[in-house]
């Protein structure tokens, strides 16, 4: 593919990002709603945020998509997997019971996991050696917009809100005017799983259209090496094995605490800052424009300025916010408006940015979704474990708090600590250029 038309095929791949977070906030938004319409426990509910795009069903869907990528192109996973996704989608919304609404969740799940590994490879072989961080930034921007769309659909389509007239409309006309409540106010999330449906429609269409990518193609004429083949290469090369050590490390530690925040940060309004249902749901969309903002800002400099200063700024951003909040700012308007900025900006100048960027720079192509899709692998299946753990450290009613922000803070400060020890000098450099260097001819 020509590389002047790397901005375009980003945007189109960039979709994939939306399509993950939105699919994790869709999911959290709507599911007091399935709750009450098929009367499930809280261990069901421990079961669909297990199973989803969250957790363990991207990182299944990672492992296998990282090496298949790998294997058959990037374009391959590009044709076809985002008719798994609306399949995944189309089961949700058309849910009658918990097993059905937990096979959507899976379904949805290992879809986004196939995808990601794939999408940063393609953007990163897609892009020029002074645009590559610039991106991939904008593929972080879609990550936001995703949450902040849902989020606002959320809020329009649920009941009580602005759109919820037409939504009542259309459940009285499908299941009937005397319709249980609960089986009326579901179909808010429903319609809401039904933009994702739309936007994976068109996302799918504008990527089978893309050629595939020029580095796989090239490595691909004069390598054959199996997927059984790159595995045992990936966990056998030193190089290999102590840059996925790095990236997982810096990843995790940072994604322990997103991914609590992406799930819970409305709760923790709640519980913790005892504001309402709908202030929450607002607060955490403005929360997620921060992000939006902050990475269109970042993009423009992120190729010209050392990725050390980013890196530490997005990080000091976070623990501000948790230490603001350990001193007592959760327990006023103002300390929470600032928890909100800072958290924003720090997901705007994230962790995630840097490992999206430098998980495509640091392997070789013949195994660099595969390398990506282990590490994604690793980080969303521990990040599930920890979702269980921290309920019980935050307690029903947030009487944990104060020990949750000292854990989160912790695990900040370790991938801020391990990110400047490990960090990678790429800036500037093409992907050939940054694999001779660490690997020599030897892959």
């Amino acid at each position: 593919m020509a590389k002047s038309g790397s901005l375009k095929s980003t945007l189109a791949v960039s979709l994939n990002n939306y399509l993950d977070a939105g699919a994790i906030v869709a999911g959290a938004s709507g599911v007091t709603l399935w709750q009450n319409y098929l009367g499930l426990s809280e261990m069901h509910l421990g079961w669909l945020n297990a199973l989803s795009a969250n957790a363990l069903g991207a990182a299944i869907g990672a492992i296998i998509g990282g090496f298949l990528a790998d294997k058959f192109g990037r374009k391959f996973i590009f044709t076809y997997n985002l008719l798994v996704y609306m399949t995944g989608v189309l089961i949700i919304m058309l849910s009658m019971n918990f097993p059905m609404l937990l096979a959507g969740f899976l379904v949805t799940g290992i879809s986004v996991g196939i995808g990601v590994p794939a999408s940063w490879t393609y953007i990163s072989e897609s892009s020029e050696v002074n645009n590559r961080g610039r991106n991939i930034c904008i593929s972080q921007m879609s990550w936001g917009v995703g949450p902040m769309c849902i989020l606002l659909f959320g809020m329009l389509f649920a009941p009580g809100g602005y759109l919820y007239g037409p939504v009542e409309a259309i459940a009285h006309d499908i299941i009937g005017a005397d319709a249980a409540q609960a089986a009326v106010e579901v179909f808010s999330s429903r319609v809401v799983f039904a933009t994702l449906f739309v936007v994976a429609f068109i996302a799918w269409n504008l990527q089978r259209q893309l050629e595939e990518s020029a580095e796989f193609t090239a490595n691909k004429e004069k390598d054959q090496s199996s997927i059984v083949d790159n595995i045992k290469l990936l966990f056998t090369n030193k190089i290999a094995v102590k840059t996925v050590a790095f990236l997982a490390a810096i990843y995790l530690t940072w994604n322990l605490v997103a991914s609590v925040m992406g799930f819970f940060m409305p709760h923790i309004y709640e519980t913790a800052g005892g504001l309402s249902n709908e202030a929450a749901n607002m607060l955490s969309c403005i929360s997620w424009v921060f992000v939006v903002v902050t990475t269109f800002i970042i993009s423009f400099m992120v190729d010209k300025v050392a990725h050390r200063f980013f890196y530490v700024f997005g990080l000091a951003a976070a623990l501000t916010a948790w230490i603001l909040i350990i001193g007592g700012g959760v327990s006023t308007i103002a300390g929470i408006w600032v928890f909100t900025i800072l958290w924003g900006v720090n997901n705007g100048s994230s962790v995630q940015v840097f490992y999206a960027l430098w998980g495509s720079e640091l392997f070789p192509a013949k195994f660099r979704a595969g390398a990506q899709g282990l590490m994604f692998f690793i980080v969303r299946g521990l990040s599930a474990v920890w979702g269980l753990v921290f309920t019980f450290i935050y307690g029903d009613n947030g009487e944990g708090f104060t020990l949750a922000a000292y854990c989160m803070v912790a695990l900040l400060l370790a991938s801020l600590v391990v990110g400047l020890i490990g960090m990678p000098n790429t800036r500037g450099k093409s992907l050939e250029q940054i694999t001779k260097e660490r690997y020599g001819e030897t892959v």
